[in-house]
């Protein structure tokens, strides 16, 4: 693993770190903040999971995070959305190959070789992660934007036990009944539908839920609110009686404006199931 830099934080550590991985058969990049805790024993830890055109370096720069989780004592990791490379496939539009990784494993050429983020950010980088960070590897929770907001959600119902908690700022919650999902399901995992199903939010809802607390923030100004599908998530919380927060937020949009505005109400309700 090599330091690519190292910033003091809010009395902790903002670092970023490159490793080669096994999975992804590509460098990937991923950042680490670590709250002054750190220094005396492993901490909890909360994932941050990017949306769509984004890398390690937005949230990890315009969320605001790092202020509450050093007061929370929690770490934040904040990994890439994709591979990336000169030789790995890509794509002219924004919304899929680089960048837009939708947290599955790819099964279609020219996607497979390289785009198998499910099990990079499932398997591998917790690895990574445990071997060379103090974390608490047995307390953790997840939360994510957009694409990230999608994948959030769909790895804690998928992963019973993993994740103490599960957030999401305006996340894609039907990609199988969007445009924001067909497509690049399509493209990654092949025209079956069935092979969709487990990598939608409503869906797993309906069959597995999740065992612990949810917390859904979506702007009402939202400029892609109709591809995010909140109101079929809603629905399938509701049918199944799920211990759930969705809240519509009054004139707010897609924007790291948003995320930031309300990032302390998220990282204070995974500290409450973190520390349980």
């Amino acid at each position: 693993m090599e330091t690519i830099s190292e910033n003091r934080c809010f009395g902790g550590t903002q670092g970023v770190y490159k490793h080669a991985s096994t999975t992804c058969k590509c460098d990937m990049t991923f950042a680490v903040f670590l709250p002054a805790e750190a220094a005396h024993g492993p901490v909890p830890v909360l994932w941050f999971l990017s949306g769509l055109t984004c890398t390690h370096e937005n949230a990890m720069t315009k969320a605001g995070a790092q202020n509450w989780a050093a007061e929370q004592g929690i770490a934040l990791i904040f990994p890439d959305t994709s591979p990336r490379g000169d030789g790995v496939a890509d794509d002219d539009a924004y919304d899929l190959g680089q960048g837009a990784g939708f947290y599955v494993n790819a099964t279609q050429d020219p996607w497979a070789q390289h785009f198998q983020m499910w099990d990079y950010i499932t398997g591998e980088l917790p690895e990574v992660l445990g071997n060379n960070f103090a974390l608490d590897m047995e307390s953790q929770s997840i939360m994510g934007h957009s694409m990230g907001g999608h994948g959030a959600l769909t790895m804690a119902m998928s992963l019973p036990g993993r994740f103490r908690s599960v957030s999401a700022l305006a996340p894609i919650c039907h990609p199988t009944a969007s445009d924001w999902g067909r497509k690049q399901f399509n493209a990654y995992l092949g025209a079956d539908e069935e092979a969709w199903k487990p990598h939608d939010a409503t869906l797993l809802m309906r069959d597995k839920g999740f065992a612990g607390p949810m917390l859904i923030d979506t702007g009402t100004d939202d400029q892609f609110g109709d591809l995010l599908g909140t109101e079929h998530l809603a629905t399938a919380i509701a049918t199944r009686r799920q211990y759930a927060h969705i809240r519509l937020q009054d004139g707010y949009d897609h924007s790291y404006f948003f995320i930031s505005t309300f990032m302390e109400d998220h990282v204070a309700f995974h500290a409450e199931a973190l520390y349980q």
